[in-house]
């Protein structure tokens, strides 16, 4: 029988009820490649926000899932390759199917450029990002061990399944060979970190951990004398005490290790360990107590205290002479002081509390003229460059300002420097034993 119907009216009926299978099937595709996007996605959050308790809870099982995921686990690379891998050509594949399912239905035509763009760059970008990245990140982060629970077997599985096999090996191949090739340093000056430093005092940074930074920004630079224990202020034996005498005096002192003098405090012989003496407690006062000192670390000024931290761990040191240019000792430093340029002060039992500044308000404090300059600075949270910029070798602000004026200043005198006035409140004939700190209110 021929039908009557003119061609034209059936073609189309059945071009249309084509091309909307094809739609329907690349549309099904596009959702099964979004969900296995969005397990791989989860995946990633999941496993790596699993917390130290989890984790152990973990290794506690027996089951399957929980060895296979601590499996996973111990082979970071591998899992993030498998899960890149995996990602971006399901990614490609979304992309793909996309532009058919376009050019299907919405065709390429003149004027319609801008409209085919942004489908194709926003809309799915959109969708990709939504569907197969934040949403179910967000639900792995607040669901770690669950999801975890969930994907570890299919991970496994593709991890071991070709081609992603063999993608996964040549890609952690290749970043091991990147990460043994030596990168070229990045010289910074140490102006530039105090500056990047200084950014931080804007954002959320605790007082705390601004000290912290600003400690290890100016640590490469602070020289041992800056930090040093003069020698008026250390601790010293005679090589000539009696044995009696030396066990007196380290009950007294109350310090581990005491350094040893013979004639004068300049010439310093060894290093006396207290530990050293305690096999020998019930010797009589006979005893040579020399034959248990220790050779001393002798260091210049101006070490840097970086390098001087390097030289204590290597030699396994915790305490050093400091020397001027003539040989004569000028100070003590410990461990203890330079870790503290960093931390901030360390305090024990044995430490004295007495405070060797007062403040008075907030733009008055009164200072011992001994203070070192490096705590003058502490104190008043400044950098001291007006202090810097001027000095000479002076560690000690009554140094500094006998050094300024050239001569050991009367009560009452004063020098300014900055924003700061510097007045004596007591001196002698020999040094400056008190300063007045009055700060100009801005």
């Amino acid at each position: 029988m021929i039908s009557t119907e003119p061609p034209s009216l059936i073609m189309p009926e059945v071009i249309t009820a084509g091309i909307s299978m094809e739609t329907t099937v690349y549309c099904v595709i596009i959702l099964l490649l979004l969900f296995v996007c969005a397990i791989m996605s989860g995946s990633e959050s999941a496993l790596f926000s699993i917390n130290p308790d989890e984790s152990n809870k973990l290794k506690s099982e027996n089951s399957k899932e929980a060895k296979t995921i601590i499996h996973l686990l111990s082979n970071p690379r591998d899992l993030l390759a498998t899960i890149l891998i995996v990602n971006n050509f399901v990614i490609v594949g979304i992309v793909i199917l996309s532009t058919f399912v376009l050019d299907i239905n919405f065709p390429p035509k003149p004027g319609n450029e801008l409209v085919r763009f942004l489908i194709e760059v926003v809309g799915i970008t959109f969708m990709i990002l939504l569907i197969a990245e934040v949403i179910p990140k967000i639900y792995a982060t607040n669901n770690a061990e669950k999801v975890s629970r969930w994907v570890a077997r299919p991970l496994f599985i593709l991890a071991k399944m070709p081609p992603v096999s063999w993608l996964r090996l040549a890609l952690v191949s290749g970043t091991k060979f990147i990460s043994k090739v030596k990168k070229k340093s990045i010289q910074i000056s140490s102006d530039e970190l105090e500056q990047a430093v200084a950014l931080t005092k804007e954002s959320s940074t605790s007082e705390d951990e601004q000290k912290l930074l600003e400690g290890i920004v100016k640590f490469g630079r602070t020289e041992a004398s800056q930090i040093m224990k003069p020698r008026i202020e250390m601790s010293v034996i005679n090589a000539e005490c009696s044995f009696e005498m030396v066990l007196a005096f380290v009950l007294e002192a109350g310090y581990s290790r005491i350094p040893v003098f013979k004639e004068n405090t300049d010439n310093v012989i060894g290093i006396l360990y207290i530990k050293d003496l305690l096999p020998h407690l019930a010797k009589k006062n006979d005893f040579n107590w020399l034959d248990v000192i220790r050779k001393p670390f002798f260091i210049p000024e101006n070490k840097k205290i970086n390098d001087l931290l390097q030289e204590f761990r290597t030699m396994k040191m915790h305490l050093a002479v400091v020397v001027d240019e003539y040989g004569g000792a000028s100070g003590l430093i410990t461990l203890e002081d330079i870790l503290e340029e960093i931390v901030g002060d360390i305090t024990d039992e044995f430490d004295d509390d007495e405070i060797s500044f007062e403040k008075i308000d907030d733009f008055t404090f009164i200072f011992e003229g001994r203070t070192t300059l490096n705590d003058f600075y502490k104190i008043l949270g400044t950098d001291g460059k007006e202090f810097e910029s001027c000095k000479g070798d002076a560690e000690t602000i009554g140094g500094f300002i006998n050094e300024q004026s050239g001569r050991i200043m009367k009560n009452n005198e004063f020098i300014s420097k900055g924003n700061f006035k510097l007045v004596v409140e007591s001196s002698d004939k020999r040094r400056v034993k008190l300063v007045k700190v009055l700060i100009n209110k801005k």
